[in-house]
C-alpha cells in the first residue's frame, strides 16, 4: 500500500501552504503598523477666527467715481477676500518711497551690521536645526561598535545541573545596531510638526526684527533732522536776539531806556543759548541711537546736520483682512497656536502603546583571531532588555497632567493671538488718525507762524518808535519761537506717523521684486509655508 504522506508532491504542497500563511501573516502585520503609524490622535488645526473688520475706521473717505464724486463710509467699501500666509513675501524697500538718499544709505547699513538682526538670524538656525533633529526620528539609528566583554553564563541557560561549573569567558564582538522607533498615533509625526511650526515662528520673528530696524532707523534718521531744524531754529532766534541787545544798549547809552530792558534783552539772549544747547545735547543721544542701530559704535559715526523738509508720503491703507497675512508678528503668533496644537496630539501620543524596534548583527568570538570568520556571525533582534512594544498602564497621573497643560497652552496662544491682531488693529487705526488730524494740525500752525511773525515785526516797529516797551517785543518774539518749534514738531511727528503706519501694515505695499531684496535678508529667508489663515 503507498503512503502517499511521504510522496514529494504533498511535501511541497504543505510547503506551499506554510509559506502561504507566513506571508500573509507578515502582511497582515505590515498592514496593521501602517495602519497604527497612520493614526494620528493630534488635533485638527485651525486658525480660530479674529474678529476682522470691513474696512478701517480712520482710512481716508473714498469716492465712488469720477461722475459723482460723492463720499462713501470706509467701512462700506472693501469685501473679503482669502487670506493667504504673506509674513515671509518680500516687503521693497519701502522706505524709498521718502525719495531721500541718505535713509537708503543708513537702511543698507542697519540691514548689513545691525546686531540684533544677525542675533535673531542665529535664532532661525537654531529652530531650523531643531527641526531637523526631530525629523531624524522618521529613520531608523545605525550605529557600529567593537570591544570585548567579560560574561559568565548561568546553567540553567546551557541546560546544565544547577550546581554544574560553567566558567567564565571573554567574548570579542564586532557589530552594527540599528533601531528604529514606529510612528504609532503620530507620536513622531506631531513632534515634528511642533518644531517645523517653531522654526517658521523663528523666521516669523526675524522678519519682525527686520521690520523694526528698518523702521527704528527711519524714525531716528526723522527725529535726528527734526533736532537739526531745532538748532538751525535756535541759531537763528540767537542771532536775532544778539541783534536786539545791540539796539537796546545803544538806546541806553543814547539816555532813551532804562537798564532794564538792557537786562531784559540779555536774559532772552542767554535763555536762547541755554535752550540751543540743550537741543543739541537731544541730538547727541539720538545720533548715539543711529549709530547702535547701524552696527557702528557712536564714536565711529557722525551725521552731518540736515534740518528736516516737510515729509508727505501717502500709505494706502488696502483691507484689514490683509493685515493679517502681511504683520510678522501676526505670523508668529498664529505659528505659536500650530505648535501648540501639535504638542496636544505628542501628549495624546503618550497614553498609546509605544514600539521600538531594534537588532544587532555581526561577529562573535572567545578569541580575537577566530572574530572575523564566517561562522563567528551572530544577530539579535529586539531589546538587550526590556520589551520592543511597551503600553503605559500607571504613573500617578503625569500623562494626563501633560495633556491638561498643553491644551491650556494652545489656550494661552489663542488668546494670544487675538489680542495680537486686535493691537495691530489699533495701531494701525492710531497712525491713520495721526497722519489726518496731523494734516489739518500743521496747516493750523503754519498760519500761527505767519501770524506770530508779522506780530513780532509789528512789535519792533514799534518798540524803535518808542510807542511800546520791550516787553512787547520779548513777548512777541518768544511767540515767534514757541509757534516755530511746534511747526518743526509737527513736521517730525509727521514722518514719524508716516513710518509708523508702514510698519503697522507689514512693511511695504504694492508689487516688489525679489531682486531687490536686501542681502540681510536671504540667509533667512522662509522655505517653508504657514498653515492658511482663516478667511471669510
Amino acid at each position: 500500500m503507498t503512503n502517499y504522506s511521504d510522496s514529494p508532491a504533498q511535501h511541497r504542497g504543505m510547503e506551499d501552504t506554510g509559506r502561504f500563511w507566513r506571508v500573509t501573516r507578515l502582511a497582515a502585520g505590515v498592514a496593521l503598523f501602517a495602519w497604527l503609524a497612520a493614526c494620528s490622535v493630534e488635533p485638527t488645526y485651525k486658525v480660530p477666527d479674529a474678529g476682522v473688520p470691513n474696512a478701517y475706521k480712520e482710512a481716508p473717505l473714498q469716492t465712488q467715481g469720477p461722475a459723482q464724486n460723492q463720499p462713501v463710509n470706509p467701512h462700506d467699501v472693501g469685501t473679503w477676500t482669502p487670506a493667504q500666509p504673506a509674513d515671509d513675501a518680500h516687503r521693497g524697500e519701502w522706505w524709498k518711497a521718502f525719495g531721500d538718499p541718505t535713509l537708503d544709505q543708513l537702511e543698507e547699513q542697519a540691514q548689513a551690521a545691525n546686531q540684533d538682526l544677525k542675533a535673531a538670524a542665529a535664532r532661525v538656525e537654531q529652530a531650523r536645526a531643531v527641526t531637523q533633529a526631530a525629523r531624524a526620528s522618521w529613520f531608523p539609528s545605525i550605529d557600529a561598535g567593537f570591544g570585548p566583554t567579560r560574561e559568565r553564563a548561568s546553567p540553567a541557560s546551557l541546560y546544565l545541573p544547577q550546581n554544574a561549573n560553567v566558567p567564565a569567558q571573554t567574548l570579542w564582538r564586532a557589530q552594527a545596531t540599528a533601531s528604529y522607533e514606529v510612528d504609532l498615533f503620530g507620536r513622531v509625526s506631531s513632534n515634528v510638526h511642533a518644531t517645523q511650526a517653531d522654526a517658521q515662528q523663528s523666521e516669523a520673528l526675524f522678519r519682525s526684527v527686520q521690520l523694526a530696524l528698518q523702521a527704528d532707523v527711519a524714525q531716528n534718521y526723522f527725529q535726528l533732522r527734526q533736532f537739526d531744524s531745532d538748532a538751525d531754529l535756535y541759531r537763528r532766534t540767537v542771532a536775532l536776539r544778539e541783534d536786539a541787545l545791540k539796539l537796546v544798549e545803544r538806546r541806553f547809552k543814547e539816555g532813551d531806556i532804562s537798564e532794564l530792558d538792557v537786562s531784559q534783552a540779555r536774559n532772552e539772549l542767554a535763555s536762547a543759548r541755554a535752550d540751543a544747547v540743550g537741543v543739541a545735547r537731544l541730538r547727541a543721544a539720538s545720533e548715539h541711537s543711529l549709530a547702535i542701530l547701524l552696527g557702528k559704535a557712536p564714536a565711529d559715526f557722525t551725521f552731518p546736520e540736515t534740518p528736516l523738509a516737510p515729509v508727505v508720503v501717502q500709505v494706502p491703507a488696502g483691507l484689514p483682512s490683509t493685515l493679517l497675512e502681511r504683520r510678522p508678528d501676526i505670523a508668529a503668533a498664529e505659528r505659536a497656536m500650530a505648535a501648540a496644537n501639535a504638542r496636544v496630539g505628542l501628549a495624546k501620543a503618550a497614553f498609546f502603546p509605544k514600539l521600538d524596534i531594534t537588532g544587532a548583527f555581526g561577529y562573535e568570538s572567545a578569541t580575537l583571531g577566530d572574530l572575523f570568520m564566517w561562522s563567528s556571525r551572530a544577530f539579535l533582534l529586539g531589546p538587550l532588555a526590556g520589551t520592543a512594544l511597551t503600553l503605559p498602564l500607571f504613573d500617578g497621573g503625569r500623562r494626563k497632567a501633560n495633556l491638561a497643560q498643553s491644551r491650556a497652552k494652545y489656550d494661552e496662544d489663542v488668546a494670544q493671538y487675538r489680542q495680537q491682531v486686535l493691537v495691530a488693529f489699533r495701531e494701525v487705526e492710531d497712525n491713520l488718525s495721526d497722519l489726518r488730524l496731523l494734516g489739518d494740525q500743521i496747516s493750523a500752525q503754519d498760519d500761527a507762524v505767519n501770524a506770530s511773525q508779522r506780530a513780532a515785526h509789528l512789535s519792533r516797529t514799534q518798540y524803535e518808535e518808542g510807542e511800546v516797551s520791550y516787553l512787547n517785543v520779548i513777548d512777541s518774539e518768544r511767540s515767534v519761537l514757541v509757534s516755530q518749534l511746534q511747526a518743526s514738531h509737527l513736521q517730525g511727528s509727521q514722518a514719524v506717523a508716516t513710518v509708523n503706519l508702514i510698519r503697522a501694515l507689514g512693511g511695504g505695499w504694492g508689487d516688489a521684486k525679489p531682486d531687490s531684496a536686501p542681502a540681510a535678508a536671504a540667509p533667512v529667508a522662509s522655505s517653508a509655508t504657514a498653515a492658511p489663515l482663516a478667511s471669510r
